[in-house]
């Protein structure tokens, strides 16, 4: 208790260099879109970081947009940018692209070093188109995001690792680096600190990985990696769900940061106060979700210090002696010692209490949007990975379900797409699912507004 104390105050002070914004947090109204690969695609990172603004700024809505497709590189991502990209229409627009431009298997041929400089020369050529189009958009920010690494070093049966592959990555995302600061851009890497994350957890497991099973797509507690850096990079280390420290003996409040405490009463073995903060706390999903996932959100935890310096529901009391059970709202959450409610506890480490339970019913809404928003890349992924080179792009009619069936059989991420595909060409089908994510979001805004909270320390 005592070491969390520690951190938890340091948590809401200043961090100063170490952690200086280097990307502009979202405003309200942003419409924030993540331009990406599978790890995009299928990822989580982008839903974890929206709801994060859901929590702590629940009055401050904003829209965020999964821009990824399986399989792309900056080549492809070029060709989809109007179709697929702009028609979201972004005020903030992040860009990473990189382990499918680096290529795979030739890395361990007898050219790879020629390899590996063909693929970094197309990439760069590739990326530079966009940059063209990226200069065309006055009114979105553009934010440069260097790719999470391939994992070469990590120990994990059954699979061939692609050695120097993550150096061409690195050689791409240092010319990412470059343009976003030649052009005025903001710049983002993922890849150093997860590298040096992997290496660091290694040392104690050899088979540990952020970067999943493949050493490519990282599971869920690599995306809440991913996503705790680029919350990292907006700022918001320090930033407290709530800071509060009460003197129960004089009935005081010494300290009410991000929240409002009033009320204050001492009767008998009872202490109590009214407590009405201004975020909730973010909530940590400990199911797998997703196919083939094999680790949770929460279990990023172990190794990137998020509670501590961004999830932190401070409740410090003085002036008490023995122990107590804490309730809010009639719910008993725990017991604790004097001396440890005096050096202050986490109330966002505890799932019972009822802002957490609050912040969980969100957590669940953003999750069933996202599986909706999924079906929509799968969508994607069949006009701009397949019906765009046969010249059938949002054709959504008889002849692009023939051309389809044509090919299914020789093309296996096409067949499993085509029942999806059969009934998301229909116009009233998609619009239905856009009401459905529509409904989800709206009753997000609704619900995650923080209400005044009764706080009871029970002497036992």
């Amino acid at each position: 208790m005592k070491k969390f104390f520690v951190l938890a105050v340091a948590a809401c002070m200043s961090y100063g260099a170490a952690f200086a914004q280097t990307i502009k947090p979202f405003k309200e109204g942003e419409r924030a879109v993540f331009l990406g690969n599978s790890i995009t695609d299928g990822g989580h990172y982008h839903s974890y970081i929206w709801l994060y603004y859901m929590t702590r700024f629940p009055n401050m809505p904003i829209m965020v947009f999964n821009g990824g497709i399986g399989g792309d590189t900056a080549y492809d991502m070029n060709k989809r940018l109007d179709g697929d990209i702009f028609s979201k229409k972004p005020t903030s627009l992040m860009v990473t692209f990189g382990m499918n431009d680096s290529g795979y298997f030739e890395y361990n041929g007898d050219n790879a070093q020629e390899f590996a400089e063909q693929k970094y020369q197309e990439s760069i050529k590739n990326y530079q188109q966009m940059e063209k189009r990226f200069k065309e958009l006055p009114d979105t920010r553009i934010v440069m995001v260097g790719t999470s690494p391939y994992d070469e070093f990590a120990e994990i049966k059954d699979n061939t690792v692609f050695k120097k592959k993550n150096e061409t990555i690195k050689r791409i995302i240092e010319y990412q680096k470059e343009s976003a600061a030649k052009n005025g851009w903001e710049f983002i890497d993922w890849n150093a600190p997860m590298v040096a994350l992997n290496q660091e957890n290694q040392k104690k497991d050899p088979t540990f990985t952020l970067c999943g099973s493949d050493r490519i797509h990282p599971d869920n507690d690599g995306h809440m990696v991913m996503a705790y850096l680029f919350l990292k990079a907006q700022g918001f280390a320090g930033k407290c769900v709530a800071d509060m420290e009460i003197n129960a003996s004089k009935k005081q409040v010494v300290k009410a940061e991000n929240c409002q405490i009033s009320n204050i009463k001492k009767a008998g073995n009872e202490v109590s106060f009214d407590y009405l903060a201004n975020a909730l706390p973010y909530p940590l999903d400990t199911i797998p979700r997703n196919w083939g996932a094999k680790k949770s959100q929460a279990e990023a935890m172990k190794v990137i210090p998020f509670m501590e310096e961004m999830n932190s529901e401070t409740l410090k009391v003085t002036g008490l002696k023995g122990n107590y059970k804490l309730l809010i709202d009639d719910e008993e959450i725990g017991t604790w010692s004097a001396d440890e409610l005096a050096e202050g506890i986490n109330l966002a480490a505890e799932s019972k209490t009822p802002q957490y339970q609050q912040a969980l019913a969100i957590m669940h809404l953003n999750e069933y949007r996202y599986d909706i928003e999924k079906s929509f890349r799968e969508y994607a992924w069949c006009q701009f990975g397949f019906f765009q080179q046969k010249g059938l792009l949002f054709a959504n009619d008889r002849k692009a379900i023939e051309v389809m069936d044509e090919n299914v059989d020789q093309n296996l991420w096409l067949k499993g797409r085509r029942d999806l595909y059969s009934k998301m060409m229909f116009d009233a089908v998609r619009e239905a699912r856009e009401q459905e994510m529509k409904v989800l979001v709206d009753k997000i805004y609704e619900i995650n507004k923080p209400v005044t909270r009764k706080i009871v320390l029970r002497k036992i």
